[in-house]
């Protein structure tokens, strides 16, 4: 019985994993035209004992930022540029989409999990 409510945790450690990391990458997308803007990362450990997954430290991608030509916008320099963001749309739709199965998978398990779990409680009612 304990092995149904730990696996329990563990995929609703991973949901909200992945729910932060989709949270990061739609703050991303969202300032992919604000000048300056350096893209979050985020990493996951595993938690004391294999018990779940826990978010790690949201770090800045320090990848160079996009050099932008426009002569009128007030944050050009001199000769006119400005620095962009280092958002990639292609790969925060591919982040976007692999949190989303990862987050499918672990509510699968989830319902798997408390299926058995109510199925168990019903044989030992009788």
């Amino acid at each position: 019985m304990t092995d149904l409510i730990k696996s329990l945790s563990i995929a609703a450690s991973g949901m909200q994993a992945q729910s932060q990391r989709l949270r990061h990458v739609s703050e991303n997308i969202a300032n992919a035209d604000t000048p300056g803007y350096h893209r979050k990362t985020i990493s996951f450990r595993d938690a004391v004992e294999g018990d779940g997954v826990l978010p790690g430290p949201v770090r800045l991608d320090r990848s160079e930022l996009t050099k932008i030509y426009d002569p009128g916008h007030p944050l050009a320099d001199e000769t006119g540029h400005f620095d962009g963001s280092n958002v990639d749309l292609v790969i925060e739709i591919a982040d976007a989409r692999e949190a989303q199965r990862s987050y499918d998978a672990n509510l699968r398990i989830f319902d798997q999990a408390r299926q058995m779990t109510q199925s168990l409680f019903e044989i030992l009612r009788r």
